[in-house]
């Protein structure tokens, strides 16, 4: 079997992408991440009968660097997959030298030491287009990078630095960007899970700038298909994006919820003001991957938020368990 190591595992994408990877028999998967693995909750890989081909380590990349570099020198993975992100957008203006620290400084760690290693044949790192600022008009995967949170420019600058391997060494670098990713098992202070999860409360949902900005919401599984595509059948040195057809205005989004769970939009929102760096629109050109690799998201909009919904439903008691709001770790 292929050994793929899959870095950030127990995150949002990151556990979705697992779950794939898993129905291939030919896989055997690593997962690293830096917390304790958690339950099928939040994990829907957890929820098979059988994880024979998958093994996990609760490994810090800031601070364990050499234990992930000793265990991928024994496994000799022939992929790495690289979700391990610090990745929210507002509290990057608080502590930016820790999203600098996980998104571009480890990371340089990571890269010197695989490009010397022969096992390793493809590495799929997992970009945002947050690196191109406000996404105005047909954006392609040549656009210039244009950031404006420390959390967009900690991943541009790691996209320069992977990029510079890629041109000196032949680094196998693969490289995606897909746009606001959501589906069941995403963290709770999102907020497509978090609208649920406040109406059902009776607690306000905050509209930042009205919920005015555009988002181009794609399910979570068809970015992990998108994904696997690129790192199977991609052309190494090249970047994918992965989008949906439309961008929608949160406030849309929001409105829907409100729809499902019998709760009128104007009663349960209240408009707040906008977060600093807030980019107007993340629309961005994926005629690339569904040209060169087939690939097209399958779930719909609809659909997607149906299934958030029943999930909230369907685990209401273990969700209110849950923090509802982030908490930073440097």
């Amino acid at each position: 079997m292929n050994t793929i190591v899959v870095l950030g595992a127990n995150s949002f994408s990151g556990q979705d992408f697992v779950d794939l990877l898993l129905d291939d028999p030919g896989y055997y998967v690593i997962g690293v991440s830096r917390s304790p693995e958690r339950s099928g909750l939040f994990l829907k890989y957890r929820l098979r009968k059988n994880l024979s081909n998958y093994r996990y380590y609760a490994i810090d990349m800031n601070r364990d660097m050499g234990k992930i570099l000793d265990m991928l020198d024994t496994e000799k993975p022939t992929a790495v997959v690289n979700f391990a992100a610090q990745s929210e957008v507002a509290p990057s203006w608080e502590h930016p030298e820790h999203w600098f620290q996980t998104n571009t400084v480890a990371l340089s760690y990571l890269v010197n030491h695989l490009r010397k290693q022969t096992y390793l044949k493809r590495y799929l790192h997992v970009s945002s287009p947050e690196a191109y600022g406000t996404c105005v008009g047909t954006v392609t995967e040549d656009s210039p990078l244009n950031p404006s949170t420390p959390y967009a420019a900690s991943k541009a600058a790691a996209d320069y630095l992977l990029k510079t391997y890629a041109n000196q060494y032949g680094f196998p670098l693969l490289t995606v960007r897909a746009t606001n990713v959501y589906g069941a098992r995403q963290q709770l202070f999102k907020i497509i899970p978090r609208s649920a999860i406040y109406l059902k409360l009776g607690k306000t949902i905050e509209l930042h700038g009205g919920g005015r900005a555009v988002k181009s919401y794609i399910h979570i599984r068809d970015v992990s298909r998108g994904e696997k595509a690129i790192l199977e059948t991609g052309r190494v040195g090249e970047l994918y994006h992965l989008s949906p057809d439309n961008g929608v205005e949160v406030r849309q989004v929001v409105r829907t919820i409100c729809d499902r769970l019998g709760r009128r939009f104007e009663e349960a929102t209240r408009t707040v003001g906008e977060r600093p760096g807030q980019d107007a629109a993340y629309v961005i050109d994926s005629t690339k991957a569904r040209t060169e690799l087939g690939w097209k998201p399958m779930i719909s909009l609809d659909e997607g938020l149906t299934e958030v919904v029943d999930w909230v439903n369907g685990n209401w008691a273990a969700i209110q368990a849950q923090p509802l709001e982030y908490r930073h770790a440097a």
